[in-house]
């Protein structure tokens, strides 16, 4: 009788990683602007809370402009049954429209098991350690190094991280250039 293989359990993040987002090269620069100007309101994650902010925060987001290369991938892995596809995204309650809007155009009801969102405005790392928990994923696949970090202290499972241009010096064992790369990396290890 033939060995039945474990189906992954793998989670995307979407503006980065599922989605494309040139902006996302800015993190770095964004993460200063903060620490810098924010400081009273930050906590971990600058959460926009005024209607000027919500706009701009709008605005950059509506930079994830197509769906990355390697996104065929991940369907044809979830087709074969040989992972089983999550979307969790921090985005906040206010782009929720343009979040439904996505789901639509990648089709995924069709090739995803789940899609969450940060409806509450919670802080997003500690948003995506509660789903990631509790959907028991043995990797997620994110952008951001500061979430990457808080998860990989938080979580047993895997968390591959997508980097950027600026962050390509940072040290981690999991990390690739792009969602074809890592979807990739995933296919190989499945089969092994």
């Amino acid at each position: 009788m033939a060995k039945k293989t474990k189906i992954l359990r793998v989670g995307f993040d979407l503006d980065g990683v599922i989605l494309y987002n040139p902006v996302r090269i800015i993190r770095p620069l964004i993460y200063i602007f903060k620490k810098l100007f924010l400081k009273k309101r930050l906590k971990k994650f600058w959460i926009p809370e005024k209607p000027w902010e919500k706009w701009l925060w709008s605005l950059a987001h509506k930079s994830s402009i197509f769906i990355s290369p390697g996104f065929e991938d991940i369907k044809k892995l979830v087709k074969e049954k040989k992972i089983k596809a999550y979307i969790v995204t921090s985005r906040f309650s206010f782009l929720k429209n343009d979040f439904q809007s996505w789901l639509e155009k990648i089709d995924a009801d069709e090739y995803f098991s789940g899609a969450f969102f940060n409806e509450k405005n919670e802080q997003p790392h500690l948003f995506k350690e509660k789903i990631i928990q509790k959907l028991k994923l043995d990797i997620f696949v994110e952008d951001n190094w500061n979430i990457v970090e808080h998860l990989n202290n938080k979580y047993k499972g895997k968390i591959y991280w997508i980097y950027n241009l600026f962050d390509k010096t940072i040290s981690y064992q999991y990390k690739f250039p792009s969602l074809k790369k890592t979807v990739t990396f995933i296919h190989n290890k499945l089969k092994k």
